[in-house]
């Protein structure tokens, strides 16, 4: 190995220490993991094992405000989703008011019978709904809409939006104003990420859907992709040189 690439990768492990000493992570399990990114906006993580690309962190997102939550994406599984209600009903004091499901691949509805057993209601683009029935899952998004559904918790809302195709023909993107936190789910790439899974995705229109959220959400303060750190509107200007290319 050339010199300058070692120093790199000491490089990177120190960085990877420092964040997770200095992460003050509201929850942690052996399945789950939840990190507070601003007052009222939580990342929870899940791990999903899969073939191609092994052990893959998988990202969603928890808003509460005045003693109600909602969840976009659900845990990779039921067990961890049990986890995440419980600590929003015990450690947040909130009542679990409904979750988003942002595509309809698992690492987005793995865990939502779990919701649907604690009578938690389920949002999804209708699109969503129409793949799922085409996969096996073991529950459905129960509401569905066309292209934009705003979703109320507390006094806040949450925008649930459709731009384009992307990573699949339904994914969608979440904005809490109140804190100016996006939730790209896997239409946004983490920084420095590679192309992942693309068997569903659309290439061609996948980077300028991103420009489209991009446009109208450029001033958030906080990114949160499908897989790894949260950013700023960087991750956003990253995914589209992704696959816009040279």
């Amino acid at each position: 190995m050339k010199l300058s690439a070692y120093i790199a990768l000491v490089f990177m492990a120190a960085l990877f220490e420092c964040h997770a000493q200095d992460t003050n992570y509201a929850f942690e399990s052996k399945t789950l993991l939840i990190e507070r990114l601003s007052e009222n906006t939580f990342r929870h993580v899940s791990w999903l094992e899969t073939e191609n690309f092994g052990k893959v962190a998988c990202n969603g997102m928890v808003v509460k405000d005045k003693g109600e939550a909602l969840i976009f994406d659900t845990p990779v599984d039921e067990t961890a989703s049990r986890e995440l209600i419980s600590w929003i009903k015990d450690s947040l004091n909130c009542k679990p008011k409904g979750i988003v499901v942002t595509h309809f691949h698992n690492d987005c509805l793995g865990g939502l019978a779990e919701f649907h057993k604690a009578r938690i209601p389920s949002y999804a683009h209708n699109t969503t709904i129409e793949l799922a029935k085409s996969v096996a899952v073991s529950s459905l998004p129960q509401n569905g809409f066309d292209h934009f559904l705003e979703t109320r918790v507390g006094d806040g809302v949450v925008l649930n939006e459709f731009f384009g195709e992307g990573h699949t023909k339904d994914n969608i993107v979440c904005y809490f104003p109140g804190d100016k936190v996006l939730f790209g789910g896997c239409l946004v790439k983490g920084m420095g990420a590679g192309k992942g899974h693309l068997d569903d995705a659309n290439l061609e229109e996948w980077p300028g859907t991103v420009e489209k959220v991009l446009r109208k959400y450029g001033d958030a303060a906080v990114v949160i992709p499908g897989h790894g750190d949260p950013g700023g509107p960087e991750l956003l200007e990253y995914t589209i040189r992704l696959f816009k290319g040279p």
